[in-house]
């Protein structure tokens, strides 16, 4: 029997985190901009965080981080707005069951990226699965 490998675990949290996301998100965007709210959400994370690496002494010199992790990085905080953002918009005008399963088109998006930018190479069967995503996402943008 094999195991379950401990990265599956948090992602699994992590996809449960993410749909009580789009849970509260929903509930909390009444009477409020979604680029406001967002900024909201962005501080309590940040104060979270700062937190949470306090408790646990995980505190690092960000002086020490190369060049190429800080431009990654911060890459990615842009791209991590930009979606936020968009995804709070897409929340207020659009029902949660609909706008979050398109959001996770990303899955695809990451397995096609991960084979041009990280040279990554999926198997048949999880070029299935992550076609059959798409596939889902298509059927629920697709209106009669």
């Amino acid at each position: 029997m094999s195991t379950i490998p401990n990265w599956f675990l948090w992602a699994l949290l992590s996809a449960v985190f993410a749909a009580l996301t789009a849970i509260f998100a929903k509930l909390g965007l009444e009477d409020v901009d979604s680029d406001f709210a967002t900024w909201v959400r962005t501080a309590i994370i940040l104060a979270v965080l700062t937190g949470f690496l306090s408790v646990i002494g995980k505190w690092s010199n960000p002086f020490a981080l190369s060049q190429r992790t800080w431009g990654f990085l911060l890459l990615s905080g842009l791209a991590t707005g930009a979606s936020w953002l968009c995804y709070f918009r897409a929340l207020q005008m659009g029902d949660a069951s609909k706008v979050a399963p398109v959001d996770k088109f990303s899955l695809v998006l990451v397995a096609v990226f991960a084979v041009v930018f990280l040279n990554e190479r999926p198997s048949l069967r999880e070029w299935l699965g992550i076609s059959l995503v798409a596939v889902g996402v298509l059927v629920l943008a697709i209106r009669k």
